[in-house]
């Protein structure tokens, strides 16, 4: 902080021109009408709402909700109509909801074979349940707010499928005609119909406004929503039921219905109520009484199936793999493979040990029986670069014995692991590995340290010497210099293998 009011100080137009920036900071913030909109709190409401799997009763009904007409619940999903001619679904939630605003997030599919379907499908919140009726599967004269998604042209403008929002007070007949164009507060042409991911709407209805965003289907994105119509100053019940319906007509098509979720909006600020306070005194005692009688059947059954066979619960457990054999088994498979990898690298390494030496005998020899030779080799290859190279070898193999040595201390360490039954053994593995890769890297190091400081300043001719080819001291330092950094890319490859499976233990 010091220093940063040391540098102000020597600078006063940057002193100047930050106190201005800061001001008209504040006066952008302080500015009224400025504020970001509030985000409301949304609080899940699994009785307005019904999603897969498990989704029906094992006498077909599905939780809090009511089905009528040609509604088929299944597992995974309600098929409203099926695509059959002259059809009608519904289903409507059971209890009127007690929040005034909320959010409901609507998965459907509608598939037929034509290229044009009928009639469509609509999300309703109305003040009564509309179980049948003309108005895509639901009755008329409706008090509430009505999403049609229509599928069909009635009116020949060629403006479908499209979805449309109709609200009503109870007085209006719907205009079948059409397609409710002189009834909708906002409309958009959206085509729903054989999408190959599931289609989205999400309605919003919170501070008098209805928000409708679509997810067209074209992508596995659920937040993938585009803005469809909105709908200022809009009034609907204080309570209502949540429904969802369907029809077809001279054509037909499959209305599937795969989720319903249902959200309480709360405005920031405000405390949401809590679940205990929206269920009656008399109905949460009903739901703790039934819980207890139905524990106690559970109980009872359970000490009747036991007496009845002893035996079962012994052998029960012996099939399955507990948590604890389940880990230590992960572990002891996982130095498994750190100790045959660490034989592989051993084996590869003394190979390259072996060659090197041979190689390094090779050219000492020659090198020793061509020392007499004649007075210009000997003015080329001086006595002070043949000790360079000797020393320079030397100096790897000493290198590669003491990296040797590290792998062989680790295999030792790895094998001694296998009797560990924690899974610190395995940390302590990797430790090793990080070790053995710091000392790769040194060798690497004073290996191309060495290179550089006995690379000769003029160009030499190689030595006349019989040999199958020219060996010179650049291409030899060359050579050992690839063949260390390609065991050192090596060994971080099989390390990144090993720290790669270790994540899925």
């Amino acid at each position: 902080m010091a220093v940063s009011m040391k540098r102000l100080q020597l600078s006063p137009v940057a002193r100047g021109l930050s106190l201005v920036l800061l001001f008209c900071l504040h006066l952008s913030s302080t500015e009224p009408g400025t504020d970001t909109p509030s985000v409301p709190h949304r609080r899940f409401e699994y009785k307005y709402s019904f999603k897969g799997p498990h989704l029906v009763h094992s006498d077909g009904s599905v939780p809090f909700w009511i089905h009528s007409g040609n509604a088929i619940p299944s597992a995974d999903q309600v098929r409203i109509t099926p695509s059959l001619k002259s059809q009608k679904g519904a289903v409507w939630t059971k209890s009127k909801s007690n929040f005034e605003n909320w959010e409901v997030e609507v998965t459907f599919r509608v598939t037929g074979r034509g290229r044009v379907g009928a009639d469509g499908l609509a999300i309703w919140f109305t003040e009564a349940q509309g179980l049948e009726g003309d108005v895509f599967g639901a009755s008329d004269l409706w008090n509430g707010v009505g999403v049609f998604f229509d599928s069909f042209d009635n009116d020949g403008k060629k403006n479908n499928p499209a979805i449309v929002v109709v609200g009503n007070n109870g007085k209006l007949v719907y205009d079948h005609q059409n397609d409710g164009a002189t009834q909708a507060l906002a409309s958009c042409q959206r085509d729903f119909r054989n999408k190959p991911y599931p289609v989205r709407a999400k309605i919003t209805y919170y501070q008098r406004t209805l928000t409708v965003l679509i997810n067209n289907g074209f992508t596995p994105d659920r937040e993938d929503y585009e803005f469809c119509a909105k709908v200022d100053n809009m009034v609907v019940p204080s309570q209502g039921y949540f429904g969802i319906s369907a029809a077809t007509g001279g054509l037909a098509d499959d209305h599937d219905v795969l989720a319903f979720l249902t959200f309480q909006l709360t405005e920031p600020g405000k405390e949401p109520p809590s679940p205990d306070a929206e269920i009656p005194k008399e109905e949460k005692d009903k739901y703790q009484e039934e819980f207890e009688h139905f524990q106690q059947e559970l109980d009872k059954k359970k000490d009747d199936y036991q007496k009845e066979h002893p035996g079962m619960q012994e052998q029960s457990d012996d099939l399955y793999e507990s948590v604890n054999d389940r880990e230590l088994r992960q572990v002891f498979e996982g130095q498994n493979r750190i100790h045959l990898e660490i034989k592989q690298l051993n084996r590869q390494l003394d190979m390259i040990l072996d060659e090197q030496r041979r190689y390094v005998t090779a050219v000492t020899n020659e090198i020793a029986n061509k020392g007499a030779g004649d007075q210009s080799q000997q003015m080329q290859v001086s006595q002070k670069d043949l000790e360079a190279l000797i020393r320079t070898q030397q100096d790897v193999l000493k290198q590669v014995n003491e990296m040797r040595s590290a792998i062989s201390d680790t295999l030792r360490i790895a094998g001694g692991m296998q009797h560990v039954g924690s899974a610190g053994g395995v940390y302590e593995t990797a430790q090793h590995f990080s070790d053995i890769k710091e000392h790769l890297h040194v060798v690497k190091r004073d290996i191309e340290h060495l290179v550089q400081r006995n690379q000769p300043s003029e160009k030499q001719k190689c030595p006349e010497i019989q040999f199958p080819s020219c060996l010179s001291t650049s291409h030899f330092f060359i050579f050992v210099a690839v063949q260390t950094v390609l065991f050192v890319g090596y060994i971080m490859y099989r390390s990144q293998q090993e720290a790669a499976a270790k994540k899925f233990f």
